[in-house]
């Protein structure tokens, strides 16, 4: 078992560079402006909305940009979660809850999907982190990731029946625009684990970033006053 203490420090850490990826992988966006760059290889692009991956392994990693008129950061970050987004990327989600709280912008959240889900949850479960900035320009992120195997299982063994998977590096970045609308960043790299071949793990993890369309109109649903990070 892990102290606090020691996940704290880890998790802020590891929080760190996730966060770092997920700016540039914004700034990457926005400077190509569709045109795909820095090894991003964009997949569509239409109606402002920009679908690209990139290599990384054997896994792609995909993002989404998003621009979202009429809604604004606070209301768009109150759906940017991890748990939000897991009902979104399947909806037979038996178990999400919050297991820890370190601080008051880092938290580890439990996943986990029943028999009915599709191939890429079914049976999964994830142990992950989350932590939510504000940076000085104003800007919004999220990262969320799984904890490594060790310290997940410290926190709550996995069960015989389960397949603990990984969110190997997962956000979101909320740019605010001046009227009132936002950009949004959307990076996901997801491995189920277990044998699922790697060409429709990617497959289907390009369907997961196309979840900030329900997230936007779960946003227009909430106050725009008193949404904060």
């Amino acid at each position: 078992s892990v102290s606090d203490d020691s996940l704290r420090r880890y998790v802020s850490y590891a929080s760190e560079s996730c966060i770092q990826e997920l700016l540039t992988a914004s700034d990457e966006g926005r400077a190509a402006g569709g045109a795909g760059g820095d090894g991003w290889k964009v997949l569509a692009f239409e109606n402002g909305v920009e679908i690209s991956k990139r290599s990384s392994g054997s896994l792609h990693v995909f993002r989404s940009r998003w621009l979202l008129r009429s809604v604004s950061p606070q209301q768009f970050i109150t759906v940017a979660n991890a748990i939000d987004a897991a009902k979104q990327w399947d909806h037979d989600l038996v178990e999400a809850k919050y297991i820890k709280g370190l601080s008051d912008n880092l938290s580890i959240i439990h996943l986990k999907f029943g028999d009915a889900s599709k191939p890429l949850f079914k049976k999964r479960e994830f142990i992950v982190y989350e932590r939510r900035e504000t940076m000085d320009d104003g800007t919004l992120v999220v990262a969320v990731a799984s904890l490594p195997k060790e310290i997940a299982a410290g926190l709550m063994p996995k069960k015989s029946n389960s397949i603990r998977g990984l969110l190997l590096q997962s956000g979101w970045v909320v740019e605010k625009l001046d009227d009132d609308s936002c950009i949004v960043t959307y990076v996901i790299q997801l491995d189920p684990a277990g044998w699922l071949p790697k060409c429709l793990v990617n497959r289907l993890n390009t369907k997961l970033v196309m979840i900030i369309d329900n997230l936007k109109k779960l946003a227009q649903t909430c106050p725009t006053n008193d949404a904060i990070i």
